[in-house]
């Protein structure tokens, strides 16, 4: 999309890196049964690339694919082709004045909380191919040093292999008029937004579902002290969907930020809207050895919405111990210590660095699994990692709830707690060990039983890192899975190990 605009793409510069890896894994419990477990030995392949422009300040573009063969050999015979990409861009078509942004994201993410929680080379019987895409076009004006102005226009998509979820296309439109650079410790803003979902199920009529999401709110601050600023919001929503109670009404919050230092900051909020009370948290700490971070969120959403907000979810990729570890750009605005990407990488970019998919849950960059209606989610993550020597250690836990509107409430509920310990045994190799548990709980109307379902799932693995060369990695790994359930043949125990490898050119 951005290269089209030749007149302002003629001068980009292309940065192309070629890249394959490959790996092997023998699982002892490849479809992670208690009754019939399978050994299994499965092979992948993944040539890709990424593609970053340079050399223009009006074109930035990044593009990264995998294309990922799997063989597998032993009961199940079978081959597949998963595709993994991840590409942005934005171009200021008119300067100063017209802009626009573009996205297309392709990853394989989970179905149920319930099924096999095995990543798609392992066994894809609980896993599907998501396809998102936006393009957004906007302008900004400043007003003198009066006020910035900014309306935007955004049309996008959401694509479910085998109908797991209903493909969504959504419109959506945001404008804001915000206080310029002559107010210094007074700020305001007026806000408004309005997004509509075509939800279209290709299996069945009844998963055909239009939304609508419309909202104007007024903002203020004031900075008390160079440290600490209060802040608040009225507005008034407007939404359509199928719901058994009202879903309009009028919203308020009001809050405060804390930052003592440039390495602290903290942000706390508390309202109502028309689901009920909310409240917000998000705090971040660095110190020359270690990173902390929490945060608490509350709003409402559907599938697409939150795939959407994955995709514009960007992280540093820093490489520790001859290992990519994630940390979230929103609390972490600048790259902490070490050899970080210079440019925030996405969720499904870690992926494809080999960030496992316990990494990822742990910094909230994929969701917990793909769901059909309109739900209230109340997500919390907090994590903390520090380094002492050559030994690193990291303590995360997680903990998310969704809320199903049109099923009276109905709830499924996510918590996690996952600690790492990693040792830099020369500048080349690097011991790691990961330990988590996962309590997963869904009311039995989300289940379709009699009653609710819980499960426990323990996961312990342990790795060796090799840098060979600078653009040649190897790792072997080993992992050990639990999952203990109050559901009937649901327990199993699976052991696989892992030999990967990995090469840029």
């Amino acid at each position: 999309m951005v290269v089209g605009f030749a007149s302002v793409a003629h001068a980009v510069d292309w940065r192309l890196e070629p890249s394959v890896s490959a790996t092997a894994t023998y699982t002892d419990n490849a479809n992670q049964s208690e009754d019939n477990p399978e050994d299994a030995l499965i092979l992948t392949v993944t040539p890709g690339f990424s593609l970053t422009s340079q050399g223009s300040r009006r074109v930035q573009a990044s593009v990264r694919y995998g294309l990922r063969g799997v063989a597998r050999f032993g009961e199940d015979q079978s081959t597949d082709i998963n595709h993994n990409l991840s590409a942005r861009g934005n171009a200021e078509l008119i300067e100063d004045f017209l802009f626009i942004d573009g996205s297309a994201r392709i990853s394989q993410e989970l179905i149920s909380l319930f099924g096999s929680p095995a990543d798609a080379d392992i066994n894809d019987s609980n896993r599907a191919t998501v396809g998102t895409y936006s393009v957004s076009p906007y302008i900004r004006k400043r007003f003198g040093t009066f006020a910035d102005a900014q309306a935007r226009y955004t049309t996008g998509g959401a694509i479910f292999e085998n109908n797991v979820a209903a493909d969504s296309t959504v419109n959506s439109f945001t404008a804001g008029l915000t206080s310029g650079t002559q107010f210094n410790d007074l700020s305001w803003g007026l806000h408004y937004s309005r997004r509509e979902s075509q939800n279209r199920d290709a299996a069945t009529s009844a998963g055909n579902i239009d939304t609508t999401f419309e909202s104007a709110r007024a903002t203020a601050g004031y900075m008390l002290t160079r440290q600490f600023r209060v802040f608040g919001s009225v507005g008034e929503e407007w939404n359509d969907y199928p719901s058994a109670v009202s879903i309009d009404g009028s919203s308020y919050s009001v809050g405060f930020g804390w930052s003592p230092t440039r390495r602290t900051s903290v942000e706390v909020s508390a309202g109502e809207r028309y689901f009920g009370s909310t409240f917000s948290f998000s705090g971040s700490h660095r110190t020359r050895m270690s990173r902390w971070s929490m945060r608490y969120s509350e709003d409402v959403s559907d599938i697409s919405q939150t795939l959407f907000g994955l995709s514009d979810r960007t992280y540093w990729a820093c490489l520790e111990g001859g290992k990519f570890k994630p940390y979230d750009t929103e609390l972490y605005p600048d790259p902490p210590a070490g050899i970080c990407s210079v440019t925030p990488v996405t969720a499904t970019d870690l992926y494809l660095l080999g960030v496992t998919a316990e990494e990822l849950l742990a910094v909230g960059g994929i969701t917990t699994s793909i769901a059909n209606g309109i739900f209230i989610s109340k997500s919390f993550t907090t994590g903390v990692s520090w380094d002492v020597g050559r030994l690193g250690f990291g303590l995360s836990a997680r903990d998310t709830r969704r809320l199903y509107q049109m099923l009276g409430n109905a709830e499924d509920h996510v918590r996690g707690v996952t600690g790492s310990v990693s040792y830099r045994m020369s500048p080349k190799t690097t011991a790691s060990s990961t330990l988590s548990f996962t309590r997963t709980s869904a009311d039995a109307l989300l289940v379709g039983g009699t009653t609710d379902r819980d499960d426990d799932l323990v996961t312990l693995s342990l790795g060796l890192n090799h840098r060979f060369a600078e653009k040649l990695r190897g790792a072997l790994t080993f992992r050990h899975t639990q999952r203990d359930s109050n559901a009937a043949n649901a327990d199993y125990d699976e052991n696989s190990i892992t030999a990967s490898v990995s090469m840029g050119f």
